[in-house]
């Protein structure tokens, strides 16, 4: 399986999501087995039912994070050298030619993308259309709306 970047803040997030889930949400499930089998007979009892179900969530989401965590190019911002191009983990300033309007994204992984806290995917359109260009450039978007271009202020790697 190819590698998938992540930033290094992101891999922070998984690890602390990984280290609880196996220390905290584990535990709590394996109780709530123990306390449902001793109510007596399981096959009728909705309590042991759904904490198996939790169970099999809970261990599918592990093996998913520690899949993520294995595949994962942890890329920090800061230590990138990309001369003011736009590249994974580079926090770039645009203004919508539309609108006036600046907005900042940040470029990161799928699994880290949110859009209110103004963090982009790498596979989304404006962030394809960003990557390699460089301050004053202009990114052509196509968005559903249609067309948009955005004027790239700045590029910065924090």
């Amino acid at each position: 399986m190819s590698k998938v970047p992540i930033t290094l803040r992101g891999a922070e997030l998984l690890k602390a999501e990984l280290h609880r889930l196996k220390t905290v949400e584990r535990p709590k499930v394996i109780a709530a087995i123990a306390e449902a089998r001793s109510h007596g007979d399981l096959s009728e009892n909705a309590e042991y039912d759904a904490a198996k179900e939790r169970q099999g969530f809970l261990e599918g989401r592990i093996a998913e994070v520690e899949a993520k965590l294995g595949n994962a190019q942890i890329i920090d911002p800061k230590l990138l050298d990309a001369d003011g191009r736009v590249v994974f983990g580079a926090t770039v300033d645009l203004e919508d030619m539309d609108s006036a309007q600046n907005v900042t994204y940040q470029i990161v992984g799928d699994d880290e993308a949110d859009l209110k806290v103004g963090k982009i995917s790498l596979n989304s359109p404006v962030a394809r259309a960003l990557i390699g260009k460089y301050a004053g450039d202009v990114a052509e978007v196509q968005a559903p709306g249609g067309v948009r271009e955005y004027e790239i202020l700045d590029v910065r790697y924090v």
